[in-house]
């Protein structure tokens, strides 16, 4: 009996160990620098380990469909909040032996396996309209060209060379009304155009248009200084290789920029061409306890869109008997070379104040798919939680009954206080009154003689009314839920306060909730409901925010002194 309790012990110690070795691997995944490619082009592929993996890789399995050309390896360390971290990547630089959807499959480092990961290899552009004798130029390219407004477009750079540069200098894409953000890092590959080598560099922007309409993005101007070779001569003889300056542009890109669709429904324009929406509790939301905060945690991810295209989660009033408590929204943007990736999180934390069932509203985020051209709604379904009363909250104090006389212990001897004779205490008082008289009297003269001055009535410089009549210009708009009134005091305001000329570059110098605020205010400016705009949380964020920074000044003040030389 005894030798098969040993046997099953050692089976579930092993079962552990196994557990634990599978939970322990290392994660490979796999990335492309960009994805789809030319048959005629190079690109990378990248294999990142979140640890350091068993052994080295073995890539031979890729040869069947790539040829390797080069490949290269780091790493980078990180400790965050006492947390390390650790990524190891290997980049290989590649040519696909032949076009279709090519699957890179797994690659053994060791024990460790990397992910399979696929990728689109078209057929080569071998009638390319570019003069070959051209040994340096640029080509653009945006897509789509026909969008809807505030939608993303992919606008790509490519600059070809078959020369030596010393120095580049690239304008960036200008359009007016809209959003531009560049994607990335450059990526650099080799491609053949009607059989001539060119050595290829890449980079993307996304572009957001505020308007509908037709609309230019203007040609792009590179000057470069390109080398040439000459013979070596006295005056060259420390530099035998000249350079000359090249002017080159590109084409300019017509949009067809469509107002928001009549099918669409919703009361914000949103537009993505993908959006999640989900909804996370910090405990049980069956078993809620009242008095006891549970955070409800509500997550938007949207690609395609920026994050402040991104509407207000918690607008839904819940029931009065569940206090609310909401945390500034987390607002972040990923800028991948597939395009921009927007974030936002609302944690609120929320209270029962009587036991029962509450029901927590559904919450609806219409929106446009720009792949499916339709307009969706992703929706957290009505929340049941259940608020119990405290164990023990409705038990009454229980007062304690003295035993019996006959049933009482025996009581401890306590030590005999001391006695102080009345003449004693009598000359203790005297002598405490006349220290206490004494000290108030002391006070009195202190005050009589150091009593301040009052302060004069400072009169409000000009630059204050100014920025005081911005403040006020604000309120009555937004008391009016007139937005462009809010805009044009915003601006106002903004000038005065730190030269800020636009919306944006007054939210980036705000905190989140107000920042949030003029954002959304600047979305509906360009959307179809400015007359549906309400102003009331903007000018109490702004409140908000303008008392804050007066709480920092007078921290600021008071700590001063302990910095000073």
């Amino acid at each position: 009996m005894n030798t098969i309790k040993k046997l099953f012990f050692l089976l579930l110690l092993l079962n552990v160990a196994t557990a634990n070795v599978f939970a322990a691997q290392t994660q490979i995944s796999v990335s492309f620098d960009r994805n789809p490619v030319s048959l005629d082009e190079s690109f990378q592929i990248i294999f990142t380990a979140n640890d350091t993996p068993d052994n080295d890789p073995d890539f031979t399995p890729l040869e069947q469909d790539f040829e390797i050309l080069g490949q290269s390896q780091s790493s980078n360390s990180s400790w965050i909040n006492g947390q390390s971290s650790k990524t190891i990547q290997w980049t290989l630089n590649v040519m696909a032996k032949h076009p279709g959807s090519l699957t890179v499959p797994p690659v053994k480092f060791g024990d460790d396996v990397s992910q399979p990961a696929s990728i689109l290899v078209t057929q080569a552009t071998a009638n390319k309209a570019v003069n070959t004798d051209d040994d340096l130029f640029l080509e653009v390219e945006a897509n789509p060209e026909s969008l809807y407004v505030q939608s993303q477009v992919l606008y790509t750079v490519r600059l070809y060379r078959r020369v030596d540069i010393a120095q580049a200098a690239l304008n960036e894409p200008e359009l007016g009304d809209a959003v531009i953000e560049k994607l990335g890092d450059d990526s650099n590959y080799n491609t053949q155009i009607n059989g001539v080598n060119y050595l290829v560099t890449e980079r993307k922007y996304a572009i957001f248009p505020q308007k509908s309409g037709s609309v230019t993005i203007k040609p792009l101007a590179l000057t470069a200084e390109v080398m040439v070779n000459s013979r070596p001569s006295f005056n060259s003889f420390f530099n035998s290789r000249m350079t000359k300056t090249k002017k080159v542009l590109s084409k300019s890109v017509t949009l067809d920029v469509k107002p928001a669709p009549a099918t669409f429904t919703g009361k914000h324009w949103l537009s993505a061409e993908h959006l999640v929406l989900k909804e996370e509790w910090s405990g049980d939301n069956q078993q809620m306890r009242v008095g006891e905060p549970l955070t409800r945690t509500l997550t938007l991810l949207a690609k395609g869109t920026t994050v402040g295209q991104l509407p207000e989660l918690n607008a839904n009033k819940i029931n009065d008997q569940l206090k609310t408590y909401p945390d500034q929204p987390v607002l972040q943007e990923q800028k991948k070379p597939e395009g921009l990736i927007a974030f936002r999180e609302e944690k609120i934390a929320i209270i029962p104040s009587k036991a029962g069932f509450y029901k927590l509203p559904a919450i609806e985020i219409p929106w446009f798919n720009t792949q499916t051209q339709k307009m969706e709604i992703a929706k957290i379904p009505e929340t049941n939680i259940t608020a119990l009363e405290v164990e023990g909250a409705q038990q009454a104090p229980v007062t304690p009954v003295a035993p019996p006389m006959e049933q009482q212990p025996k009581k401890v001897e306590q030590p005999a206080p001391t006695v102080v004779s009345q003449p004693q205490q009598q000359n203790t008082w005297f002598w405490v009154a006349m220290f206490l008289g004494t000290g108030w009297l002391a006070t009195l003269v202190y005050f009589l003689t150091k009593r301040p001055a009052k302060k004069p009535v400072e009169e409000k410089s000009e630059p204050e009314l100014r920025l005081a009549d911005s403040v006020k210009n604000l309120k009555k708009a937004c008391a009016d839920n007139n937005a462009v009134a809010a805009k044009d005091a915003l601006l106002a305001w903004g000038r005065q306060k730190s030269g800020a000329t636009s919306l944006g570059a007054i939210a980036e110098l705000s905190d989140a909730r107000l920042r949030d605020e003029i954002l959304h205010l600047n979305q509906i400016l360009y959307g179809k409901t400015a007359d549906q705009w309400q102003g009331k949380k903007l000018f109490q964020a702004f409140a908000e925010n303008k008392a804050r920074e007066k709480i920092a000044i007078k921290e600021d003040d008071k700590l001063e002194p302990l910095f000073r030389l």
